[in-house]
């Protein structure tokens, strides 16, 4: 076991050194481990394996889902989402700070993915933010911290990929990830609000725009956010009423985003254009890295790794919160080299047993690993939502990884939430599922 995993481990960190894509360094230090190591025929395995993976049902929603997030990151929606949130978030302790956290689950709601989300709802809100004075270090941090949500609250690709790969019902974890996601914002918007008692320098002490806006008022502003409250219901709805599987329910939200792209007209041909090569882009960089993490977990079952590993880890007699702990800071170390997608990969087959044999339930471990990944977004030097800020906004780095440490913490805080209180994550789908 001692060379065939030192031989994969090295081909993995040349071919990654090298700049090879995550999916084909993969499925290449596999193979050449396979090789030397093992008897199986190489090529009926791959041909097997990656047409099975490939045609997974569960997988047809993916593709859909990535589509809709094109549509919608090349539509008016960041200015329809501030438009109506903004009276009502300036009612608070830190005022339009809020419009961050708010617009960035709500938009969370429909795009799937971490990055859109940010670079949607800060496309306008930062803007605005720091037009009317706010504390630019929160209004950065709050946009950090709040964009990792598109990973989490449903519908979201990256819950596709840990369904299939771990045989874990989609539509279970999509209601799995409602609870955990509005936690955390919750903890975002009580973080700012504590902030803004604390230091009410971090926002303006009074808007022109919004100062005595009569209840009306508000209301007629809230109209803004009719077709994304739309978008929500007739998307998210139709799967947890049991009109509509995954894959028909992101078929809705095609033509429901496609719709908004229409109304607000920016449904030209140059956008369809962008919108296919994107996610035709998108779709190919997933489906060879999920082929290439089902080849290294194969190869990780034939020569025993997992069942000599959750051995190891039996004989340190750890407890299931230290085992977390540990998991946290590999997936924390991890993401600062990798982007999501390759951590859950290449730790699934190795992390899901260990978990599972410490009493952990699947469905529990996936959000769990999607709030680490989360993490990821926002720790330098590969944090996506780091990189999208700094496109927008022109600030470092590092100064953006500083300013998102607070938000940080609340995650991992969140993490030990859901360790003590797994019903957080499982008790929706239960109830709505069974």
């Amino acid at each position: 076991m001692t060379e065939s995993a030192l031989l994969m481990s090295a081909a993995l960190v040349i071919c990654l050194g090298l700049g090879i894509w995550v999916g084909l360094a993969l499925l290449l230090s596999a193979s050449l481990v396979l090789f030397f190591y093992s008897s199986v025929p190489l090529g009926a395995l791959l041909s097997q394996y990656s047409l099975n993976i490939l045609t997974t049902p569960d997988l047809v929603a993916l593709p859909l889902f990535i589509i809709m997030g094109e549509f919608l990151v090349r539509t008016r929606l960041s200015q329809m989402l501030f438009s109506g949130l903004a009276p009502w978030a300036d009612l608070l302790p830190g005022r339009l700070l809020h419009v961050n956290v708010i617009a960035c689950t709500i938009f969370a709601s429909i795009s799937g993915s971490s990055a859109a989300t940010t670079q949607v709802v800060g496309r306008m809100s930062l803007t605005e933010l720091l037009r009317r004075g706010y504390r630019r270090d929160i209004a950065l941090g709050s946009l950090a911290g709040a964009g990792t949500l598109g990973f989490l609250i449903p519908p979201s690709t990256i819950m596709i990929i840990y369904g299939v790969l771990a045989q874990e019902s989609v539509l279970r974890l999509f209601a799995a990830g409602v609870l955990p996601g509005l936690m955390i914002a919750t903890l975002y918007g009580g973080y700012i609000m504590v902030r803004a008692v604390l230091d009410p320098s971090i926002a303006p002490s009074d808007d022109e725009a919004y100062s005595g806006m009569r209840l009306v008022d508000r209301f007629r502003a809230s109209r803004q956010l009719a077709p994304v409250f739309a978008l929500i219901f007739f998307t998210l709805g139709s799967m947890y009423f049991g009109i509509a599987t995954p894959s028909e329910a992101a078929a809705i939200g095609v033509i429901g985003a496609a719709g908004i792209a229409w109304l607000d007209g920016s449904l030209t041909r140059e956008v369809l254009r962008a919108v296919a090569t994107g996610s035709a882009r998108t779709c190919a960089m997933i489906g060879l890295i999920m082929v290439g993490a089902t080849v290294l977990s194969i190869t990780s079952t034939i020569l025993g790794y997992p069942a000599r590993i959750n051995g190891w880890v039996a004989t340190l007699d750890l407890s299931p919160v230290a085992l977390i702990a540990v998991m946290l800071a590999v997936y924390l170390l991890l993401g600062c080299f990798m982007d999501g997608f390759s951590m859950i990969v290449t730790t699934l087959p190795i992390f899901l047993p260990l978990a599972v044999s410490a009493g952990f339930d699947p469905l529990w471990f996936g959000i769990f690993i999607i709030i680490a990944v989360e993490m990821s977004q926002i720790t330098p030097p590969v944090g996506f939502n780091l990189f999208v800020i700094n496109g927008l906004t022109g600030d470092r780095i590092g100064h953006i990884a500083r300013v998102t440490l607070p938000f940080l913490l609340l995650m991992v805080i969140a993490v030990f939430l859901l360790v003590q209180f797994p019903g957080i994550a499982t008790w929706l789908p239960t109830r709505l599922i069974g």
